[in-house]
């Protein structure tokens, strides 16, 4: 990097983490509930990094994966053999949930859910079932019926994994006019037309963009230009670095890049994805390794190179989030029953441990709200 390059870039953090001081934000945390957990936890975090236990937000099956709307209500799945989406109001002092209501999935186990950029609409994964509904958002934060149904079909080489469709998330386009559904059964990113007024979805054409086979395309992450996007492998552990089109909503493959060591022999299974605020910086997880893979992004290619990958503190690291304030990323290890935090360096995009991790029920989907 040029030493002007290298100035604006830790400018910019020096800008962020000052804007960012004396702030507070609610962390909720879904999990899978058993005899540990019960449901949503709430964490408190502040522009420092210290972060700590609530306790319990409210009570709910498996919320194993959380997203907050534009409007400031909270979702969970319900990750059941007959799935469904919750939703909550919360109280910004102390995190805890009020429950508004409860609809069928349309699907078995879902897995992600997200929004459209109005916060009209509610899109979710069914993973078992592998499908894709969408959901209308009343003035009152409560969930209408869905409003469209998509059943996926077909298959794909893993023998274990791959013989039928799993929808693994629900991506809306910069645009708003898009829904992207990586199909870890498929080894496809399946692309669908929103009517945002209406609320249903139609096949785009092209109709989906093609990975390698047994692949495994779980999340997927746009860069902060929107004109490339990374496809996390969860199968092979790797990111798939596409050449996006907009006018179209086709891609073109362009690099695939493994997020382990070469000389890794354990168990590949690729978890969360995502690009820093800054553009510059790709981060993903590795919950066989469990570790947090670093890349730098090139912002004339989109191509990424390797930075670092760290240990990620937390045993199996399903899901991390990275701060409002872009400083901080913490890590939910759903198997050590804790979160981690790293500090975030801006200039080169590597992470520093944090103090010691933070106890918290079978973390694995971590959500930020700004705390009154």
């Amino acid at each position: 990097m040029r030493r002007r390059d290298l100035i604006t870039v830790m400018a910019g953090a020096a800008a962020t983490f000052v804007r960012a001081q004396g702030r507070e934000w609610l962390m909720f945390a879904g999990t899978y509930t058993n005899r540990r957990s019960k449901g949503i936890y709430v964490l408190r975090f502040d522009s420092k990094g210290a972060l700590k236990d609530l306790g319990l937000a409210a009570e709910t099956s498996n919320p194993s994966f959380l997203a907050l709307s534009p409007r400031g209500y909270l979702y969970s799945v319900n990750e059941d053999a007959h799935g469904t989406v919750s939703a909550f109001a919360f109280d910004r002092a102390s995190g805890r949930l009020r429950f508004l209501n409860t609809v069928s999935s349309k699907g078995d186990a879902p897995c992600h859910v997200s929004f459209d950029r109005t916060g009209r609409w509610l899109f979710a994964a069914n993973y078992d079932s592998g499908s894709v509904a969408a959901f209308p958002l009343r003035a009152d934060g409560s969930l209408g019926e869905a409003s469209a149904f998509v059943q996926h079909h077909g298959s794909s080489v893993d023998k274990e994994r791959q013989t039928g469709p799993h929808a693994h998330m629900a991506l809306v386009s910069g645009d708003n006019r898009l829904l992207f559904v990586p199909d870890l059964g498929l080894d496809q990113v399946v692309v669908y037309r929103i009517d945002a007024q209406k609320g249903t979805l139609a096949a785009n054409s092209p109709a989906f963009w093609k990975t390698a086979p047994g692949f495994g395309p779980r999340h997927m992450a746009f860069g902060k230009d929107l004109r490339f996007a990374y496809v996390l492998g969860e199968l092979v552990a790797s990111v798939c670095v596409f050449r996006y089109d907009a006018k179209t909503g086709g891609a073109e493959a362009i690099q695939t890049i493994s997020m382990l060591p070469d000389d890794f022999k354990g168990p590949k299974s690729g978890a969360e994805i995502e690009v820093h605020p800054g553009g510059q910086f790709l981060y993903a997880s590795n919950r066989g390794h469990d570790s947090i893979a670093i890349f730098r992004i090139d912002q004339a290619t989109g191509k990424l190179a390797a930075v670092d990958r760290v240990p990620a503190r937390v045993r199996t690291p399903r899901n991390f989030a990275i701060d409002p304030s872009g400083v901080f990323l913490l890590a939910a290890g759903q198997d050590s029953n804790a979160v981690a935090v790293f500090r975030i360096d801006g200039a080169s995009g590597r992470l520093t441990p944090l103090g010691d991790p933070i106890a918290s029920p079978v973390p694995v989907s971590l959500v930020f709200a700004t705390a009154s």
